[in-house]
Protein backbone atom coordinates (compact mmCIF):
# COMPACT_ATOMS: atom_id res chain seq x y z
CA UNK A 1 0.00 0.00 0.00
CA UNK A 2 1.28 3.43 -0.80
CA UNK A 3 1.63 6.03 1.73
CA UNK A 4 -1.24 8.20 0.50
CA UNK A 5 -3.51 5.17 0.45
CA UNK A 6 -2.27 4.13 3.90
CA UNK A 7 -3.28 8.11 5.35
CA UNK A 8 -6.49 7.79 3.91
CA UNK A 9 -7.01 4.61 5.35
CA UNK A 10 -5.71 5.53 8.30
CA UNK A 11 -7.99 8.75 8.33
CA UNK A 12 -11.05 6.91 7.28
CA UNK A 13 -10.48 3.84 10.06
CA UNK A 14 -10.21 7.08 13.06
CA UNK A 15 -13.74 8.38 11.52
CA UNK A 16 -15.07 5.02 11.63
CA UNK A 17 -14.04 4.93 15.30
CA UNK A 18 -15.55 8.41 15.67
CA UNK A 19 -18.90 7.23 14.13
CA UNK A 20 -18.96 4.18 16.18
CA UNK A 21 -17.71 3.96 19.20
CA UNK A 22 -19.59 1.25 21.00
CA UNK A 23 -19.12 -0.95 18.10
CA UNK A 24 -15.25 -0.28 17.49
CA UNK A 25 -14.60 -0.96 21.18
CA UNK A 26 -16.43 -4.30 20.97
CA UNK A 27 -14.17 -5.06 17.41
CA UNK A 28 -11.31 -3.81 19.96
CA UNK A 29 -11.87 -6.60 22.54
CA UNK A 30 -11.93 -9.40 20.54
CA UNK A 31 -8.88 -8.05 18.47
CA UNK A 32 -7.14 -7.95 21.97
CA UNK A 33 -8.66 -10.88 23.47
CA UNK A 34 -8.23 -13.27 20.53
CA UNK A 35 -10.98 -14.85 18.95
CA UNK A 36 -10.35 -19.04 18.73
CA UNK A 37 -10.63 -21.24 16.18
CA UNK A 38 -14.14 -22.42 15.88
CA UNK A 39 -15.49 -19.57 17.21
CA UNK A 40 -18.91 -18.46 15.55
CA UNK A 41 -19.32 -14.78 14.22
CA UNK A 42 -23.09 -13.47 13.45
CA UNK A 43 -23.95 -10.27 11.54
CA UNK A 44 -27.27 -8.99 11.00
CA UNK A 45 -28.33 -5.83 9.21
CA UNK A 46 -31.91 -4.14 9.15
CA UNK A 47 -31.71 -1.71 6.42
CA UNK A 48 -34.81 0.60 6.71
CA UNK A 49 -38.22 -0.89 6.22
CA UNK A 50 -36.80 -4.08 5.34
CA UNK A 51 -36.89 -7.65 7.85
CA UNK A 52 -32.90 -8.12 9.20
CA UNK A 53 -30.70 -10.52 7.23
CA UNK A 54 -28.80 -12.19 9.18
CA UNK A 55 -25.28 -14.36 8.21
CA UNK A 56 -22.34 -15.97 10.26
CA UNK A 57 -19.44 -17.77 10.16
CA UNK A 58 -16.95 -20.14 11.65
CA UNK A 59 -13.27 -18.63 12.39
CA UNK A 60 -10.84 -20.37 10.77
CA UNK A 61 -7.18 -20.63 11.51
CA UNK A 62 -6.46 -19.13 8.07
CA UNK A 63 -8.65 -16.15 9.28
CA UNK A 64 -6.76 -16.08 12.37
CA UNK A 65 -3.66 -15.69 10.00
CA UNK A 66 -5.37 -12.83 8.20
CA UNK A 67 -6.05 -10.99 11.28
CA UNK A 68 -2.58 -11.25 12.40
CA UNK A 69 -1.24 -9.42 9.44
CA UNK A 70 -3.47 -6.79 10.12
CA UNK A 71 -2.45 -6.39 13.60
CA UNK A 72 0.92 -6.00 12.07
CA UNK A 73 -0.21 -3.34 9.84
CA UNK A 74 -0.56 -1.27 13.08
CA UNK A 75 -4.08 -0.54 12.50
CA UNK A 76 -4.83 0.35 16.01
CA UNK A 77 -4.34 4.06 15.86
Amino acid sequence: MNPQNMIQFMSAIATFRNNHPKFAEFVGRFMKSGIPEGSVIEITVTRPGEEPVTTNMKVMQEDLELLQVLKGMNMQG
